[in-house]
């Protein structure tokens, strides 16, 4: 096993740990050790929300999730010799729940879960269908997810890191926040935020010290959104074998890392649409000097994906067009498409006896797959998701027969706010 350079004891909060990660992006947050191109490491990294949701049948810790604690990442790690152009090549060598754990109050120790978040509290990808906050708890069998919460599904997960990436130059995160600002200012009240800006409250910052934690803290980046820097792209795909090359902003690169998810849907719909769990990611680095120049990566990570992805041979497949559910005509508006694909994947899978939340859920969590596949052919754009039939203990198919009705047990968890 590689050397373990940043540990945690599941018996402690994040912020009590022998070393301080963080859950903001800023240059100043010094890192908490420096590894050497050609250096293999294990990395342990904690579930999102540090423990705040629980394996019961209760929705109310999706409801009042703590939004502004997130993401708890693990890191900075400087690279030694990293200069600001380079490229940081990072190979995941293995990732997993919280090793020799299969039982415990921490997602990672034999389960996840899933959440819908409200509305008011985050929302989601069809938050204006699905306001109330819902959850689904996720029990792991090696490499197989199943749910109480959510009958007569199984499918293997594709275990990958949410979030990963390098430290923003004082410049990148200017930009950030200046153009991230005059979006929130188009529509500053709206319901969910268009935008995430700086929040010092509950700031985590590693070792920044005293004297400049609240400048800091004033200016750090919240970590929601994936950037130039890589950060939070939630790509179900990198997963054990994937290269990435991130690009270098700042001496050392300092990258960091966490959102670790046992499976995924693609697109992440629900939010907290992943099967979150704490675990460990197994890492290994080099540079490329000046490699941002030298291949045009200047901004946004490029990355070769793993080879173990499950191995589906059937799907069943549903499109969406860019047209509203009033019927409003939308130019190639590929998120409205997707959108549509979506609900009517819902829709279908209420007719076998889910309820509408069950579905959501679902397509969040199991490894669908999400295409556009027209964006040229005006007025409509037009996305497909597709469902493996695999992942059902039942012919999810059309039939003559009929749908077949599920047998539901524990019902998803809901929270109205």
């Amino acid at each position: 096993m590689p050397d373990v350079i940043f540990p945690l004891d599941s018996s402690k909060n994040f912020e009590d740990q022998k070393l301080l990660g963080h859950n903001r992006w800023h240059p100043d947050i010094p890192p908490v050790a420096t590894v050497k191109p050609g250096d293999s490491f294990r990395v342990e990294c904690r579930e999102w929300f540090d423990g705040a949701i629980h394996n019961d049948d209760s929705a109310e810790d999706i409801l009042n999730a703590p939004l502004d604690t997130v993401h708890k990442l693990s890191g900075p790690f400087a690279i030694e010799g990293a200069k600001p152009g380079d490229l940081l090549i990072v190979d995941i060598l293995d990732v997993g729940p919280i090793p020799q754990e299969d039982s415990g109050p921490l997602a990672g120790q034999g389960w996840g879960y899933t959440g819908i978040f409200a509305k008011k509290n985050g929302g989601g990808f069809l938050t204006d269908q699905f306001p109330d906050a819902y959850k689904a708890v996720w029990d792991f069998t090696g490499q197989i997810a199943t749910s109480r919460h959510i009958p007569e599904v199984a499918f293997e997960g594709l275990i990958h890191p949410g979030l990963m990436g390098t430290a923003p130059s004082a410049d990148l995160l200017a930009t950030w926040n200046k153009r991230e600002g005059a979006l929130i200012a188009t529509d500053p009240d709206r319901v969910p935020p268009l935008a995430l800006p700086p929040q010092p409250k509950d700031a985590v910052l590693g070792g920044v010290s005293p004297s400049d934690f609240e400048r800091v803290a004033g200016e750090a980046a919240r970590t929601a959104p994936p950037r130039e820097n890589g950060g939070n792209q939630d790509i179900k795909n990198l997963s054990k074998g994937t290269r990435i090359f991130y690009p270098v902003f700042v001496d050392g690169a300092n990258l960091s890392l966490g959102d670790l998810h046992f499976s995924q849907g693609d697109g992440e719909i629900t939010f907290c649409g992943a099967i979150e769990m704490g675990g460990f990611i197994d890492l290994r680095v080099e540079l490329i000097s000046g490699g941002m120049s030298t291949y045009g990566v200047s901004e946004n990570a490029i990355f070769m994906p793993g080879r173990v992805d499950p191995r589906f041979s059937e799907w069943l497949a549903f499109s969406g067009t860019s047209v509203t559910l009033d019927g409003e005509q939308r130019y190639l508006d590929s998120h409205l498409s997707y959108q549509r694909a979506c609900l009517h994947a819902i829709d279908y899978l209420t007719k076998f006896g889910y309820s509408p939340e069950q579905a959501y859920l679902l397509l969040g969590a199991a490894p669908i797959e999400g295409r556009l596949s027209g964006v040229v052919d005006i007025p409509n754009a037009c996305a497909t998701v597709y469902l493996p039939t695999a992942m059902f203990d039942f012919d999810v198919r059309p039939s003559a027969d009929g749908p077949h009705q599920v047998k539901q047990g524990t019902p998803a968890p809901h929270a109205a706010g």
